[in-house]
């Protein structure tokens, strides 16, 4: 996956549109949105602003996940009502 990819990956999981991500990452909509017209790789300063409004470092954003990483990811954007319903799920799998 390619940094855009992942970009675009981890907005779509947050129900976040382009120009929510150009906000939270205090920058222009048109810096963000270039970004995905022309599929450039955002510069350093541009990707640690993403970054920043994920909520996530430089190195987790290009650590390679496995699947209990991606569990755990799932489960935290989970909302307070989903994550008390997979809780009831998971007392009743034996």
């Amino acid at each position: 996956m390619d940094v855009l990819e992942k970009i675009d990956a981890m907005r779509k999981e947050r129900g976040w549109s382009i120009n929510y991500l150009a906000m939270e990452a205090e920058l222009t909509q048109s810096t963000v949105n270039n970004l995905y017209a022309r599929h450039a790789e955002p510069k350093i300063s541009t990707l640690r602003a993403i970054c920043n409004a994920f909520g996530v470092t430089l190195s987790e954003f290009f650590k390679e996940e496995n699947d209990d990483d991606e569990l755990i990811r799932r489960v935290k954007n989970l909302s307070a009502e989903n994550k008390a319903a997979l809780l009831q799920i998971l007392k009743n799998i034996k």
